[in-house]
């Protein structure tokens, strides 16, 4: 006889007035299973998975029915709801900036659910907070207790809403994207734990994310969603070796093509840089003083016209502040040269004519443009510094071509970046700073937040757009698929140094160093680079 669902969806609906953006899903979890709902962004994935615990916006209304253990979710009273969250089923949110509280410490977060649900003192809280931290693979734990999250990395703050949300053993546990912020490793572990969790508890998991190549390895079960519907549900196995339909072999097909090795030649240097440092100091505790943190450190490299330097390493190796720091956005030690030009000594005013001609493309393309200026305002913003004689009108006819070049269309210089998708907001961010005809762009994390459908898009613009002006690139991330994509050399860092540089192909194919070897390993598993 076969066993009642851990969890069902009935004809589960979302509507937010006269549009729905859920439409009749109906599928099942079953104890224990790993339960993959997969697709682009505004397929419907994460709108079904916040109808479970009823966390939808005011303004929309779910219909149909959600069964946990024969209880219907949507029907249940607040106070019986409430004893349900966090406590059997948990969550967690792909964005942990907007998951953790500003205003209070990771310790005393993780601490509060503990005391709320578990009813430990508060000594018990924090020495299993601690345990908490340790497992979900943050360093120092003690210390990273007192921390607040905007000390902490995009990726420390996520294994952080991780630990919240495994902190008291849910029976279900649904994961929202948990590893797009993460770094191969980091992410690799993240998923190995809650595998683990999954066999030593019995835990049923609800997993989200727009990566089948990362759902092929765990997943039991997956759905395909589009447009809020599923197209496609089944065994993972079947789904993913023989899909039946075109957008799932499209989804498995979106993964980005190796860059084909290409000569140095004798292109021009546009910088090169010698033993760059850069510390942080932090207070300690009472008796501690304050603790520094050499974020860069030592660190010399070279960038010729028309080539991309991929700088790969985990959350907090070092890789954003290293570019930055070319940039001479924050204070650094060490000789930075841009074109023959030794910008070491210079100061505000006279680096202020060089910043056209280097640019910084932001790893979130909505949170980089200002909400309250139109699209046209923000492309061109750059120009109103460096080309003040400009007209408006000729501004706008700037920023029209500058749109078109990264294949926008430029009517869309009149809306809001609310009103376009996270793929049009990164391409507005690439338009912003070639309008500028710069020389070198600094990209951090440009695509890290993208389906890999609009990955791919985003980096074929990229190497069209470096081909047709001989642009240099410094790629940063912690995807190595994206920089297997991108980059024609690779710098792996760890710590502030740089472990290990060579050409593309040799990091990817045969690293030396046993870091390099790990990010490799964690990256493409037993799959082909």
């Amino acid at each position: 006889m076969p066993t009642e669902p851990h969890l069902s969806f009935r004809n589960l609906s979302v509507a937010y007035g006269p549009s729905s953006v859920v439409k009749d899903v109906s599928f099942t979890v079953q104890r224990g299973e790993v339960a993959a709902v997969v697709g682009e962004s505004g397929s419907g994935k994460t709108q079904t998975a916040l109808a479970i615990l009823r966390l939808l916006p005011a303004q929309a209304t779910p219909s149909g029915a959600i069964v946990f253990e024969g209880e219907d979710l949507l029907a249940l009273s607040a106070r019986r709801l409430d004893a349900i969250r966090g406590r059997r089923i948990a969550f967690i949110f792909q964005e942990p900036m907007s998951a953790l509280d500003p205003l209070f410490s990771v310790g005393a977060q993780i601490g509060a659910i503990l005391r709320l649900r578990m009813g430990l003192s508060q000594s018990a809280a924090a020495k299993r907070a601690e345990e908490l931290l340790d497992l979900v693979g943050i360093p120092e734990p003690a210390r990273r207790l007192r921390a607040y999250p905007h000390e902490l990395s995009g990726g420390q703050r996520q294994r952080v809403a991780i630990a919240m949300a495994i902190s008291c053993g849910p029976d279900l546990l649904i994961a929202d994207e948990p590893t797009t912020a993460l770094d191969v490793t980091v992410a690799a572990r993240i998923l190995e734990l809650l595998m683990d969790l999954k066999r030593r508890l019995g835990m049923a998991l609800i997993f989200i994310s727009h990566d089948l190549s990362l759902v092929r390895r765990f997943a039991d079960s997956v759905q395909v969603m589009r447009n809020g519907e599923i197209v496609e549900s089944g065994p993972a196995a079947e789904i993913l070796s023989a899909p039946k339909q075109e957008y799932t072999r499209l989804l498995l097909a979106a993964v980005p093509e190796p860059r084909q090795a290409r000569p140095v030649g004798d292109a021009p240097i546009v910088l090169s840089a010698r033993d760059i440092s850069m510390a942080y100091r932090l207070r300690g505790g009472w008796l501690a003083g304050k603790l520094e943190i050499k974020a860069v450190d030592g660190v010399s490299l070279t960038l010729r016209k028309g080539r991309t330097l991929g700088i790969a390493g985990e959350s907090g190796s070092g890789k954003s502040t290293l570019g930055r720091a070319l940039l001479k956005l924050i204070p650094a030690q060490g000789a930075i040269i841009f074109e023959g030009r030794n910008l070491t000594a210079l100061d505000r005013a006279e680096m202020r004519p060089l910043r056209r001609f280097m640019q910084l493309v932001f790893q979130d393309p909505y949170g980089s443009l200002s909400p309250r200026m139109r699209i046209g305002d923000v492309v061109s913003e750059g120009l109103r510094v460096h080309e003040p004689a400009l007209t408006q009108e000729e501004r706008d006819r700037r920023a029209a071509r500058a749109l078109e070049e990264v294949s926008l269309d430029p009517d869309l210089r009149r809306r809001f970046p609310h009103e376009l998708s996270g793929g049009q907001r990164q391409r507005v961010a690439i338009a912003r700073a070639m309008i500028l005809k710069p020389r070198l762009v600094v990209l951090d994390e440009p695509t890290s937040a993208l389906d890999r459908s609009v990955q791919i898009e985003i980096l074929a613009l990229l190497r069209n757009l470096q081909d047709a002006h001989g642009l240099a690139y410094i790629f940063i991330s912690h995807d190595l698929a994206v920089l297997r994509a991108l980059a024609d050399e690779i710098a792996v860092m760890k710590d502030g140094r740089i472990v290990e540089q060579g050409e593309a192909r040799q990091i990817l194919e045969a690293p030396r160093d046993a870091y390099a070897r790990a990010l490799v390993a964690a990256a493409f598993g037993g799959d082909e680079v």
